[in-house]
């Protein structure tokens, strides 16, 4: 008798792999990147360490400001472990490094969030050109999505004044997700021991990395009331003494914007408004607003007369800039700032204001040395707030004005009127000459 075989037409696919990448959104919570990413079968979870501009002479990153990011990455590396999955941390080039993780894992689709900057969006166009896997970009760490923002007009306003307004009578922020992701394994990897940070958080800023001290940090200024005298206090130079000190955890990711802003909403339903607790939101507001413009700019962030190409008188005094970056010049409040951001990785908005005057109006000097300098060292770097603040004061960005130059002996007297930030942080130098000349710089006598 006949034995009748029957075959399964069944067939099965193969498991569908994707990478997501992290950039500034090292966080589990609030993250439609991440949610996305998540409908894959294994997930490669991936961080590229950062490299600064190449630019100046201000290569690598100061070591608080190095510190930080290895803070964030270890927490989010713990984080990850309870939910079966790992963080990949590498170095180089994404343009480089995520092709050969592609092709070495099988991977059918890239995640990344959205981030601001002319290298960053660089990077993704190539990486779109190269790969022939879709390349998915999610709303990352902003209060609305790109085409809330297009729906306001079809080009961002010029300077904030106009897109605060616009943007307060027709959008309202995202609420943040508070569950967490269900996460795939990812694909077997050799994953590596992310190293501790080298160095520890100085004694006048104990601020660490990652989302818990991130949200434990929220939840003190509101709870503590200090939110309530913001607007009065928000210029202190001294941190945790006025400022939300919000700005680390915002820049890294750590926390959302979008969990900020439903954070004082909560507190001002339970407590009342004033006009402290919007000037919180008004401060997230201006971060919005560089973040959209460093998009539209591009490339013209970086260019000393901005998107406009307006034409200033500067110079590159090699003394001058070596003074400013080591607190060195004859102004004493701009020395103890300085000391301040190299030993600390921060200084309040007040102080970046007056040192960036100091350098470009006193000195004279190309903005774009002191906005490389601030990159290098501040724990809070964002490249939008940084790069938009420094064409702010310069008068080639945002400000309707055309520059603040800020009287250092008034903003003094006013921030620091008995000398006890300047004390604290050594700001007191012996003067010195602007420029110094030598033999070489004299002229040839016409007799010789």
């Amino acid at each position: 008798m006949a034995i009748l075989r029957i075959y399964s037409t069944i067939t099965f696919e193969p498991a569908m792999r994707a990478i997501y990448w992290f950039r500034n959104d090292l966080r589990l919570h609030d993250h439609p990147g991440l949610v996305a990413a998540s409908a894959a079968d294994e997930l490669l979870l991936v961080y590229l360490w950062p490299k600064q501009r190449p630019w100046c002479n201000t290569q690598g990153l100061g070591e608080q400001r190095e510190r930080f990011i290895s803070e964030s990455l270890v927490e989010l590396s713990k984080d990850l472990q309870p939910l079966g999955q790992n963080l990949l941390v590498l170095q180089g080039s994404p343009e480089l490094v995520i092709p050969d993780l592609v092709r070495d894992y099988g991977i059918d689709a890239l995640h990344t969030s959205q981030c601001a900057g002319s290298y960053e969006t660089r990077a993704l166009r190539v990486l779109r050109e190269r790969l022939d896997i879709p390349v998915l970009e999610h709303n990352g760490n902003t209060l609305f999505k790109e085409q809330d923002i297009a729906a306001l007009g079809p080009e961002l306003p010029q300077s904030f004044s106009p897109f605060r307004r616009k943007v307060e009578k027709q959008l309202n922020a995202e609420e943040p997700s508070r569950n967490l992701p269900q996460l795939p394994a990812p694909p077997a990897v050799q994953f590596h021991h992310i190293p501790a940070a080298r160095t520890k958080p100085p004694l006048g800023l104990p601020l660490r990395g990652g989302s818990h001290a991130g949200q434990r940090r929220l939840k003190q200024f509101l709870e503590s009331g200090a939110i309530r005298q913001y607007k009065e206090t928000r210029n202190c130079l001294d941190p945790l003494e006025g400022s939300s000190t919000l700005s680390p955890w915002l820049s890294m990711g750590s926390i959302s914007a979008r969990e900020v802003a439903a954070a004082v909403r909560e507190h001002e339903a339970a407590q009342g408004s004033n006009e402290s607790t919007y000037w919180l939101y008004f401060e997230l507001l201006w971060r919005e607003y560089f973040f959209w413009r460093a998009l539209r700019d591009g490339v013209a962030l970086f260019r000393h007369g901005g998107r406009e190409g307006a034409v200033s008188r500067c110079t590159f005094e090699p003394r001058n800039f070596a003074r400013w970056c080591a607190g060195d010049t004859n102004h004493a409040l701009v020395n103890a700032l300085m000391h301040q951001l190299v030993a600390t990785g921060w200084m309040s908005n007040r102080g970046r204001q007056i040192t960036a005057s100091c350098l470009i109006h006193e000195f004279g000097i190309d903005w774009r040395y002191g906005a490389a300098f601030f990159e290098k060292h501040l724990i809070d770097y964002d490249v939008g707030s940084n790069y938009g603040n420094w064409q702010y004061i310069a008068g080639v960005g945002a400000d309707p004005r055309g520059g603040r130059a800020f009287n250092i002996e008034k903003q003094t007297a006013q921030h620091d009127p008995d000398g006890v930030f300047t004390k604290k942080w050594d700001g007191d130098r012996p003067a010195q000459p602007m420029y110094v000349t030598d033999a070489a710089d004299w002229p040839i006598s016409p007799t010789n």
